[in-house]
This record gives structure tokens, sequence and C-alpha cells, in this order.
């Protein structure tokens, strides 16, 4: 099949490569021209996917008409922040008999909205059927060099999500289906909020008592959350649920982990931002969590306490005490 990937970042080159080894003609869409020339010239992108080669045929262009050109797939992998502008000039030259892939991780911060609810408002000619989520846990660094990986895709349409589970499949990827869009989604976004948690936790120098603590309440609040945006609480048990968040916050790869960690040994948010070369989805994510929960009256005890050490400047061992020192509860309730 014609295959547009736009953002080519690492997880959007690794996608190509792998659509490209399944036997589809692929194009990536790089934002910037020199850029885009360089991973032309050199076959590889230093920068975000060091050391692996992109194969000559994948075409690579800072040009979206260019790269769009007959595409029966689109899938997107820019970063949240960026998808609905990405959109919106992406839009013109996207039909309606296109497929669309979102697999950004994230929630954008003014609207409160997933990023398939972005790609609908901002892709005129696309209905909600034709844009499926895939998530699950999936570093870059892994899929990339052929270590086997287990990830799932998610649309209301039976037709749609089966269409896009056989393009990706393949020996080192193995796709699942889903049909609780919602669910996939907000369990790949709001994970990373949990990875900053964790990283804290290893910065601060604690144990694997706690980390095992912090994914499982993390996880407990995700659900809650889920199932109140209209999620089945299942779908929290799967790839995209527990099989993400654990994944992200334990792995080396993981940046949201990574951000934690540098705060817990007393960096501060921006210092560790200004250092890092890729974007740490949960740092923004942590505020659209946190407005969501008071939105709709959810309690979310540690995302409450990652926003007050990111942005109110909260000592980690104070947000920890807070924590522990809630009222007793149930392991349980709603």
């Amino acid at each position: 099949m014609e295959i547009a990937v736009i953002g080519a970042g690492g997880w959007g080159t690794t996608l190509a490569i792998l659509l490209f080894e399944n036997g589809h003609r692929v194009r990536l869409w790089e934002y910037d021209p020199d850029y885009a020339r360089r991973m032309t010239q050199e076959h590889i992108n230093p920068i975000f996917l060091p050391g692996i080669k992109i194969p000559e045929e994948i075409l690579i262009s800072s040009d979206l008409e260019q790269v769009l050109l007959s595409s029966e797939i689109v899938v997107f992998a820019a970063p949240s922040q960026f998808t609905r502008d990405v959109a919106r000039k992406t839009s013109p030259f996207v039909s309606e008999s296109t497929v669309v892939v979102s697999v950004a991780k994230g929630i954008e911060e003014d609207t409160l909205k997933r990023m398939t609810q972005v790609l609908r408002e901002e892709l005129n000619s696309v209905d909600e059927d034709t844009i499926v989520a895939l998530s699950g846990p999936s570093h870059a660094e892994e899929v990339s060099r052929h270590i086997p990986t287990a990830v799932v895709v998610a649309s209301p349409s039976e037709e749609n999500r089966t269409k896009v589970q056989a393009i990706f499949m393949s020996p080192i990827f193995r796709v699942y289906t889903n049909r609780d869009t919602v669910g996939v989604e907000l369990g790949g976004a709001l994970k990373n909020v949990i990875a900053i948690a964790t990283g804290i936790c290893d910065g601060l120098g604690f144990g694997d008592n706690s980390k095992g603590a912090l994914m499982t309440r993390g996880l407990a609040e995700i659900t809650r959350l889920g199932v109140t945006m209209g999620a089945d609480p299942l779908t929290f048990a799967g790839l995209s649920g527990m099989g993400d968040l654990i994944t992200t916050c334990i792995s080396r790869h993981s940046r949201n982990r990574y951000v934690g960690e540098q705060i817990g040994k007393g960096n501060s948010l921006n210092q560790v931002l200004e250092e890092m070369k890729m974007v740490a989805e949960g740092v923004n994510t942590t505020r659209s969590a946190l407005q969501l929960s008071r939105k709709l009256k959810v309690e979310m005890p540690i995302t409450e306490r990652i926003y007050a050490v990111l942005f109110q400047g909260e000592d980690p061992r104070t947000a920890v005490s807070q924590l522990m020192s809630r009222d007793a509860k149930p392991e349980v309730y709603c």
C-alpha cells in the first residue's frame, strides 16, 4: 500500500522502516528541510534513531503534498502538542478514503481532547471510523532493532482496525485489536505521568516496593478516570494500559522516567528539559490529566502531586509524604 508517515522522530522513523519491511511503499515527512536532506543523504536519523539504517527506497521530504500524494494510509507520529497544527496543514492532501493511524500518546492541553479527536476535527474529509489509534509498550529503540513487541490498534470500525492490524503485523511486531479507542488512548497518554513519578522514586533512591506501589496505584487512578470517560476497565489491564505502564516506568529508554529521575536527584524541570533532544510527553500530559480529574471530579492523588512537583515547586519528598499520609481507603473505590 501507499503509506505516508507524518513525523520523523524516533517512533515515526521506526514505523516507516517497519512498514517498508512489510512490503509497503513508504514516504516519511520531516518538518525541517535541512534535516530531511541530511536523512536522505546519510540514510539514518542521527538525532532521534542513531545507528539504524533507513532503506534508500523510503522517500524523506519536508514537502507535505509530496509525501501525502496518493497515500492510502497516513500515520500521524508527530508529538501530541504539535498534532493539531500538523493535521491542519495535512488536511488538504488527505482524501475521504484515507485511513488515518494516530500513534502519538498525549492529551491536548487546552481542549483536553485525545489525539483521534484532534485529528477528526482537523481532517475535514475523514470521519471518526477511519481514524485508528495504535498504542502499547513499544520503544522505538527496541522495535527498530527487531526486538519482539506487541501493541494494540483501536477503532469503532472492525474493518479499519483489522486493516491496520494487517498492515503493521510482522514476525517481530504483533498487533492486537480493540474497539475501545478511549481506553487505549488514555492508557497510552496517562502512563507517562506515572512514569515521571517512578522516575522521581528512582532519583530519591527508593526501592522496588515504592515503584511497585506507584505503578499499581497509578493504574488504579488511570482506570478511574478512563471508566468515567466511557472506557472499558479491562482495556487498562491490557497492552495499552498495564503493558505500556510497566515498560515506561522501568525502561532505560523511557524519557518520562528519565525526567522524573533527574528531578528526584534535585534538578529543576527546566534544567532537565533544556538538556533533552526528545519530547517527554508526560510533562504536558500532567497538566491535562489534572484538569480532566478536576473537571470530572475523579480522584487522582499521584497526578496531583506530580503536578505540584513539576509546576509548583513542591519538594519530591514532601509529595511522597503527602501520598503516604492520605486518609485510609479500601483498595478499590470509585
